[in-house]
């Protein structure tokens, strides 16, 4: 079984992710903006934003399990 360290979940115009393992809080704490909107555990992404997002945590060799 693969360790994931994000969770991210499409919802249409909003995706989720939601950051599973210490490594990704801190990804989370040093990328994304101090304004970011949480829905639940997870960080509310609008679409437009969140292929660079994924492709910033995947280059900084994170595991995103994508719904």
């Amino acid at each position: 079984m693969d360790h994931f360290d994000f969770a991210c979940s499409n919802h249409g115009t909003i995706f989720l992710l939601q950051a599973l393992s210490p490594e990704a809080r801190e990804w989370e704490e040093e990328h994304l903006p101090e304004d970011r909107q949480y829905f639940g555990m997870a960080v509310a992404v609008e679409h437009r934003y969140i292929g660079d997002i994924l492709r910033g945590i995947k280059a900084d060799g994170l595991l995103v399990r994508e719904d």
